[in-house]
């Protein structure tokens, strides 16, 4: 089985890229611009899977660049899609727990229905509308919070190395206590679909987190915790902020799929030790 990761150098694609190591051809933005329909014709060819990870991820900056979002995370999903039918290849698009609005306040499943709160979310969403219709062997996949070893290049590293950076110089760490997610380790995402693709699960939209959930003052909680920092952590309402995008206050995710098919993530807990234990960090 051959496939093709696009954005393989991005903090999920670089995991996916090393689950599939004998058989992946990684593509960064340099070698394929998803926004162009004909740079997908070309460079798309021989593979039995494409899994796109490409995306427009800066939430706030989504407000003010709208058009560029949608390019990339709705039109670019609709031209890897229509490749992928065209060359009857499996297409894997990974979508965000943004597109919910955070008002369930218990985990979402993979059929509530979405309603974006924001246009980060809403370009999302609407990948996911383009891919489902323009490609019969499709899987979405909806992740959260996510942390790797590579770091997202959209966002300058994650929330884990931030924390770490701040406590080790000294700052005071002021963190929301008013939204929950589902931290999730890339690495354990990244072969969670490699199983779905190798075991060949029934295509449709899957949520691929790690079991649990917590706010973001927890999870930096934990990470000090585990790491043994005397950080100066302090709790504060997503109001106080003043972002520009709004966003969803409980947007945990149920694996609710998975769990059907008897595969099951560990919790976020266990996969951040891991990642404090990859890093080379003392815990």
């Amino acid at each position: 089985m051959k496939v093709v990761i696009i954005g393989s150098t991005g903090q999920l694609g670089s995991d996916i890229s090393d689950a599939f190591w004998e058989e992946v051809l990684p593509l960064s933005h340099d070698e394929i611009e998803v926004k162009d329909i004909n740079s997908c014709r070309e460079v798309l060819k021989d593979v039995n899977v494409v899994i796109n990870c490409a995306g427009y991820i800066r939430v706030d900056d989504s407000e003010d660049h709208p058009e560029e979002a949608y390019m990339v995370n709705a039109i670019g999903a609709r031209n890897v899609a229509l490749v992928c039918n065209e060359k009857q290849m499996k297409n894997v698009y990974i979508s965000t727990d943004f597109v919910f609005d955070g008002e369930k306040k218990e985990p979402y499943q993979e059929d509530d229905p979405p309603n974006p709160i924001n246009i980060y979310g809403l370009s999302k969403y609407a990948g996911e509308i383009l891919t489902r219709n323009y490609c019969r062997e499709y899987y979405i996949v909806r992740s959260s919070s996510l942390f790797g070893i590579k770091g997202a290049r959209g966002k300058g590293g994650n929330f884990v190395e931030w924390m770490i950076k701040k406590a080790g110089d000294n700052e005071v760490i002021k963190v929301v206590d008013d939204v929950e997610m589902s931290p999730t380790y890339t690495k354990d995402a990244a072969k969670m679909i490699k199983d779905m693709i190798e075991k060949e699960l029934p295509f449709g939209i899957y949520h691929v987190t790690n079991q649990g959930h917590c706010s973001w003052f927890m999870f930096a909680k934990k990470i000090f915790e585990f790491f043994d920092i005397d950080a100066k952590l302090f709790p504060i309402k997503s109001d106080e902020l003043n972002r520009k995008a709004r966003r969803p206050k409980f947007s945990a995710l149920e694996n609710t799929k998975l769990n059907s098919f008897g595969l099951r993530m560990r919790s976020w807990e266990d996969a951040l030790k891991d990642y404090l234990k990859e890093k080379q960090y003392f815990i």
